[in-house]
């Protein structure tokens, strides 16, 4: 899992649910609970709740990463129709 969370490029997210659908196992608790306890190395800022909020007591920090990474916003929230990564390797064309 944190080899997805790695793999999320600037700019974008995946929610917790999303993480787990990919992975096709566990689901967005469990997400959360892996990410809480070990996600510190990983770009945790890039993985956010299905509404685009971050994680709870994160937000300061969370928005600092988003504004340097130019991740699309709605307020405080990533703008999940624009910035939601499907874990499809970018095109590169």
């Amino acid at each position: 899992m944190l080899d997805l969370v790695e793999r999320i490029p600037r700019g974008m997210v995946m929610s917790y649910g999303d993480i787990a659908e990919y992975l096709g196992e566990g689901g967005p608790r469990q997400v959360g609970k892996v990410m809480s306890t070990w996600g510190g190395g990983v770009p945790w800022w890039r993985v956010v709740h299905a509404d685009g909020t971050p994680p709870p007591g994160h937000e300061r920090r969370c928005m600092i990463r988003w504004q340097e990474e130019r991740t699309p916003l709605r307020g405080a929230r990533a703008d999940m129709r624009v910035a939601r990564w499907d874990g499809l390797p970018a095109n590169t064309e």
